[in-house]
């Protein structure tokens, strides 16, 4: 592999996170981003909900902090959850400045919706393609600006990083260019994560197939800390249909009145929790997956009577298409749902700026671990941690390199792959994917944690040796990746001894006193657990100052 570019500012991935990195870190120097797939393609684009933000009368920094800490149980940094909330407005208002098309109550007035958890209107949004809009309006000003190369089509393989200790810093990036199977190196001063999330690490995900934990596992393969990867959100309501792919069927629908009830039409999570079927979506997942199982049912429905055919569609335009491809009449017709992972509350460790323990390497949105989203995520919440932490890691200036380069990461193999290669890769995707959906889901036991990381483990073990024998592909980097983030999953859930927000396990139901980070490193091949404290983050918030108005 040689170095084939070389700028200022390296960013991995074109969400929300990494665009609005670029835009702004632009000013310190040219910027490459790389995208593993088309430019548009981000869970970004797939957000049909919104970004959270207090921007009405009736509402106040102090109840948005105060619901984000309930639905964190007891696992969310205040002080990380104080700054992403007070800055929330400010970066609403420049995504509107940016282009952002958000829907109106009146001209200058932004509608508001409410989703799970949210004591108040405070869902800033587009109707229910929110992140589409945002990712259309950001990829306009990328394109914009002379400073900023996008390359579509470009997958990372590895960190560039030079040896263990003190002054360890990332000089970049390894790539494949898979339509012309030629590997890369980006050298940069400063690099940014903002890979994503891990959705397919399941078999069942409303995540996009580009979501296979590629920033996670380059971070942990680095020596990066990882944290709370058991964490993992599972959205309670993705459409249940033998010919729909994981579509997702938004929050929000709840938040106009949409309830849930089960087969026999009873609404179950009215008596479970005070706020019925708007509770946070761990409680409100569980229900639907116990009363499944209680009865035998394949999935539940959202009675959207309440909201009208006429307002439902006005509401969500998109969702309504969707609907009615499936022969569903928007508005009239009950919506099978069933949950599915969504969201990953864990991740790179990184302080208030997006600063992880390598020098020179940064993280922002759904790859990292603020602190921000605790045990388990408010709703709409991650658009805007990903808005603020990649707003605050731009404003640090790159640092120049040393003039002695290190060695570049090994790379990946050169032999010729066995003819049955596409049907081994085909199998150990699918296997991985069913063992974490199994085992590692939504209810969990300590067998059957146990099981998984053994299987994990030499699943990962394969895929490893196999990247560093054969000509690469991004699936069998893309297996490489899973397997090592579904083994870090699976290693982090048997560790925690608790049920905690997003982690259920069976014969462990109580809730422990006190709520501990779960760490997990990898290192040389094998993984090291510790539960120690998140170390405390540069900011210059200071929690005194917080106003309870907005």
């Amino acid at each position: 592999m040689n170095v084939t570019h070389e700028c200022t500012t390296l960013v991995l991935g074109s969400g929300i996170a990494g665009l609005t990195y670029a835009l702004k870190a632009s000013s310190h120097g040219d910027v490459v981003i790389l995208t593993k797939k088309l430019r548009a393609e981000s869970n970004t684009n797939y957000a049909q909900g919104g970004v959270a933000s207090v921007v009405s009368a009736d509402d106040s920094f102090d109840l948005h902090v105060a619901d984000t800490l309930e639905a964190g149980a007891g696992l969310c940094r205040r002080d990380a959850v104080e700054l992403i909330v007070r800055s929330g407005p400010a970066l609403v208002r420049q995504l509107v400045e940016w282009g952002a098309d958000f829907s109106e109550d009146a001209p200058g007035e932004l509608a508001l919706g409410r989703e799970g958890g949210h004591s108040r209107r405070r869902i800033v949004h587009a109707k229910d393609s929110t992140g589409r809009a945002i990712e259309t309006a950001l990829l306009a000003a990328v394109e914009a600006d002379p400073r900023i190369l996008l390359l579509e089509n470009h997958f990372a393989l590895d960190l560039w990083t030079g040896e263990e200790g003190a002054d360890r810093r990332c000089w970049g990036a390894t790539y494949l260019d898979p339509t012309t199977h030629e590997l890369g190196v980006v050298c940069a001063q400063q690099t940014l994560l903002a890979t994503g999330g891990c959705g397919k690490v399941y078999v069942y995900t409303t995540n996009p197939d580009i979501a296979t934990a590629d920033g996670v596992a380059m971070a942990a393969r680095a020596g990066c800390s990882i944290v709370n990867l058991e964490f993992v959100q599972f959205h309670p309501t993705c459409l249940y249909h033998r010919d729909a792919k994981s579509f997702l069927i938004s929050e929000a629908v709840r938040g106009e009145g949409a309830i849930l009830r089960d087969v026999a039409g009873e609404d179950f999570l009215s008596g479970e929790h005070p706020l019925g079927s708007l509770a946070p979506r761990d409680v409100v997942a569980r229900g639907i997956d116990a009363r499944m199982k209680s009865r035998g049912d394949k999935c539940v429905f959202l009675d959207v009577e309440p909201i009208g055919p006429a307002r439902f569609r006005d509401r969500f335009p998109a969702i309504s298409e969707r609907l009615e491809q499936y022969g569903i009449r928007p508005g009239i017709d009950p919506i099978p749902v069933v949950p599915a992972a969504h969201y990953m509350c864990g991740g790179v460790a990184v302080d208030l700026d997006g600063r992880t323990e390598i020098r020179g390497l940064f993280a922002a949105g759904e790859v990292t671990c603020t602190g921000v989203h605790g045990a388990n995520r408010l709703a709409s919440n991650s658009l805007l941690e990903a808005l603020v932490t990649a707003d605050r890691a731009a404003r640090i200036r790159p640092e120049p390199l040393p003039a002695e380069r290190p060695p570049l990461p090994l790379g990946p193999g050169t032999g010729r792959p066995p003819e049955d290669s596409g049907v081994i890769l085909d199998h150990e995707w699918d296997a991985v994917r069913r063992l974490l959906w199994d085992y590692v889901g939504l209810v969990r036991t300590s067998e059957r944690l146990d099981r998984a990381v053994i299987r994990l483990g030499l699943m990962q073990d394969w895929a490893e040796e196999l990247y560093h024998r054969d000509d690469p592909t991004t699936d069998l980097g893309e297996l490489r990746n899973i397997s090592l983030v579904g083994l870090l999953i699976a290693r982090s859930a048997r560790h925690r001894r608790e049920s905690r927000g997003l982690h259920f396990l069976t014969d462990c139901p109580q809730t422990n006193a006190v709520a501990e980070e779960t760490w997990a490193r990898w290192e040389a091949g094998r993984i090291a657990l510790e539960s120690r404290n998140l170390p405390s983050a540069a900011t210059d918030l200071d929690p005194r100052a917080v106003s309870s108005d907005k």
